[in-house]
């Protein structure tokens, strides 16, 4: 486990880790603050339920391979708090270092006094006011939860906004359809701002397009205005201003050929001239940590035996497990081996609609605990496992999870999958040694 920064520390422990989601308060303290979301550069606002951080990455490497300057803000951390604050440099950026970090958090601290205020609205202010700090020629934003109300939605006007998947996720917050999900989501949209959307269902499309007229928002939208797919192993992009070939993206699975297209449909739908050499480098050097992520030998690989592989991917709802098996299927088609997941989840998640995708293709289940709250018992987990046909049984922590995994009869040597929660990801690659830089 990792520790907390020391003020973010104190911040949780006066304003308890709660999601509610408002912005009075965030706005109240920007105020406060001198309204640094004023003096931001142009700033790119993403949502969605899945492929938001991939697309968000895909959009950085290719801007700072077109050499320019991009501060980002993303959510959740996987090891330190620092992993949600970019800073834009000359060159590639860097996560802001502990010294800053605490500064902008203590001004926020200051300014917001005893009034009440989620931790989130007090990250996102520190990031707004970080960035404002520091000149940059694009900022990238990610929404934390929803849209609408989410504490980043306080840019009057960006430069694009994107929306990226919509699937069923947090409906204690959001509501329990897609449509009342897709009508949050779609409240990042501004007047006359135009807007990248990727594959949708019907519903949520129809509720996107509904606000977009609403906002006389001009729509980009996957399969209609724009495509990217994998021919002959690579990335094919099209969209009115013509053709792109590209490298497939560096990070692994068919659903990265469209999280890819969205970020290239995002940065050419804004009007930035970007030169060809840009976006190939950007499917290149793209890194984007717990997301169909090999893990290499040495390390917790090391617990399984050779020859085995260990993979990790911090999916934790329906639609999420539905890419993870695919991309899980393409590797079994290109070199055949037994698949063993070892699985934490939180038990606010529907696991049992994310592990049903992975029925027939898993030969064993490991669940594992994880230190949250309101982590699902391993023993829950292997039981539900177990209910739809996988067979399972719970450890006591990675570790014993993985030697078992590596002694289990199977031929040849397994691949490995870790997976169910960003949280359980930011605890392996602690474990591991290797955290996000």
């Amino acid at each position: 486990m990792t520790t907390p920064h020391p003020i973010l520390a104190r911040l949780l422990a006066l304003h308890p880790k709660r999601i509610d989601l408002s912005l009075a308060r965030v706005e109240r303290l920007l105020a406060a603050l001198g309204e640094p979301q004023r003096r931001l550069p142009p700033v790119i606002h993403v949502a969605g339920t899945n492929g938001k951080g991939s697309t968000i990455a895909f959009m950085r490497a290719i801007l700072e391979a077109a050499g320019l300057r991009v501060h980002a803000y993303t959510s959740p951390n996987l090891v330190r708090l620092n992993e949600r604050f970019r800073i834009g440099a000359v060159g590639g950026g860097k996560l802001v270092d502990d010294g800053e970090l605490g500064d902008v958090l203590a001004a926020c601290e200051a300014e917001n006094g005893d009034a009440e205020i989620t931790v989130f609205e007090i990250e996102t202010a520190a990031a707004l006011l970080l960035f404002a700090r520091h000149p940059a020629d694009i900022v990238l934003l990610e929404v934390g939860l929803g849209g609408r109300l989410d504490a980043t939605n306080v840019i009057d006007r960006p430069l694009i906004s994107v929306i990226t998947r919509i699937a069923m996720d947090h409906p204690e917050f959001l509501g329990d359809s897609l449509e009342l999900i897709a009508a949050e989501k779609a409240g990042i949209l501004r007047p006359g701002v135009p807007a990248v959307v990727t594959g949708q269902t019907r519903e949520a499309l129809a509720v996107i397009e509904r606000q977009a007229a609403h906002m006389r928002a001009p729509l980009f939208i996957a399969g209609e205005d724009w495509t990217a797919t994998e021919e002959r192993g690579r990335l094919v992009y099209q969209d009115s201003d013509g053709l792109l070939d590209l490298p497939a993206p560096k990070l692994y699975g068919r659903h990265q050929f469209e999280n890819a297209g969205a970020a290239i449909a995002a940065l050419r739908a804004c009007g930035l001239k970007l030169p060809a050499p840009a976006f190939e480098a950007g499917m290149i050097r793209v890194d984007w940590p717990a997301r169909m992520q090999r893990l290499a030998q040495g390390g917790l690989a090391s617990l399984l035996p050779p020859e085995s592989e260990l993979w990790l991917d911090g999916g934790h709802n329906a639609d999420g497990g539905r890419v993870i098996a695919a991309a899980l299927a393409d590797l079994e088609e290109r070199v055949s081996r037994p698949l063993v997941l070892v699985v934490a989840m939180l038990a606010t998640k529907d696991s049992e609609s994310f592990l049903r995708n992975f029925s027939g293709l898993a030969r064993r289940v490991i669940a594992v605990p994880m230190h949250q709250d309101k982590a699902l018992s391993p023993a829950a987990l292997a039981a539900i496992a177990q209910s739809i046909g996988i067979p399972a049984i719970a450890r006591d922590d990675i570790q014993s999870a993985l030697t078992t995994a590596g002694k289990l009869e199977l031929a040849p040597a397994p691949r490995v999958l870790i997976t169910g929660s960003l949280y359980l990801a930011g605890e392996v690659l602690a474990a591991n040694g290797t955290p996000p830089e």
